[in-house]
């Protein structure tokens, strides 16, 4: 699986359309992704998944208001349950050889373990196999079909990947793939992602959803150098699976032995709406070919966080005001999918 840095051929996106996702909040959700596309769009095609012709319409709307190139997006009327296009959306692969050849690698999605709503959006990895005329690669073990997320993973491109304990290995909260052992999940991410070097975290940030993703604690900004959110205040519910985590990552190695790099990046004061504590993080920044989109909360840490990931990408840093978006339990990273441009090592 290439890193997400490496140049694009397009974005995936999923145009919202469930309110459920943002009760009470949901008519400003449509101009935060008319934001993100007219951010993206100069950089790379957007692919944008739409319910209809009718939901198409009003996406041109506010596309076309912000002033987002139309000419760079391309809509695909696939109904999906939900927008979170990270977890079902197409995990892009290349398969060895000398001119390389992008595949999808075709995990099972079910809604996180939790919902209902999810046989839609598990039918779009197959669906963009087909339109795009990719081999699909089925990813089962012990003759059962693979569940995996994409924010459940993050990967350098060359051979290690990041994962969480919390996320896979529960045995009795939002379980996806029940029975199945660390040695197991190695195994899988070896055989279907090309990671053969696996690190392990612990938990994850407080009001996530997921039960753990990793997008929202610790990312890959380069094949040997992570940053990883850190929390100072003794009282915060993070301090502990932060600190840990943190412990955890110096002693950790990539795939060739190099030690591990780790830059702090700082959490947000606790953001709560309607008394529930919001899974807003600063590592759930999206790398894309013209910038580097990264969630704001209207914080005093938003400075520091966008100076941070400025030191180290290459390309410009953008803030997204993420305060109204956050409220569906996701933001950026957990809304869009990268599609690797095909033919590059």
């Amino acid at each position: 699986m290439p890193a997400e840095w490496e140049r694009h051929a397009a974005t995936w996106l999923a145009w919202p359309h469930n309110r459920t996702d943002w009760p009470g909040k949901f008519t400003v959700i449509p101009w935060v992704y008319g934001e993100i596309a007219r951010r993206l769009a100069p950089g790379e095609t957007l692919r944008i998944l739409v319910n209809s012709a009718e939901h198409e319409r009003g996406a041109r709307r506010v596309l076309s208001r912000v002033g987002a190139p139309l000419e760079r997006i391309e809509f695909l009327r696939w109904p999906t349950d939900r927008s979170w296009t990270r977890d079902y959306g197409p995990i892009f692969v290349r398969r060895e050889g000398s001119l390389p050849e992008i595949a999808v690698a075709r995990f099972r999605f079910t809604a996180w373990a939790k919902y209902a709503n999810w046989k839609r959006d598990d039918r779009i990895a197959e669906r963009a196999a087909q339109r795009f005329k990719r081999q699909l690669i089925t990813i089962t073990h012990r003759g059962r079909d693979v569940v995996l997320e994409g924010g459940s993973i993050d990967v350098n491109g060359s051979g290690t990947l990041l994962t969480t304990e919390e996320c896979l290995l529960d045995p009795v909260v939002q379980t996806r793939n029940p029975g199945m052992t660390r040695a197991e999940y190695e195994a899988v991410l070896r055989d279907a992602l090309g990671a053969a070097n696996v690190l392990w975290l612990g938990n994850g940030i407080a009001g996530d959803d997921t039960h753990g993703h990793v997008d929202d604690l610790c990312r890959f900004v380069n094949p040997t150098t992570v940053v990883a959110c850190t929390e100072h205040h003794f009282s915060d519910e993070n301090y502990r699976a932060l600190s840990e985590n943190r412990e955890r990552l110096a002693g950790m190695q990539t795939e060739d032995g190099s030690k591990l790099e780790v830059v702090e990046l700082p959490m947000p004061e606790p953001l709560v709406f309607e008394g529930r504590r919001l899974p807003a993080s600063y590592a759930n920044f999206y790398i894309g070919n013209a910038a580097v989109l990264v969630p704001t909360f209207n914080d005093p840490a938003d400075r520091q966080a966008l100076g941070i990931l400025s030191e180290v990408f290459d390309r410009p840093v953008v803030g997204i005001h993420a305060v109204d978006l956050v409220w569906g339990l996701g933001t950026l990273h957990c809304l869009t999918q990268q599609e690797p441009e095909p033919g590059l090592e």
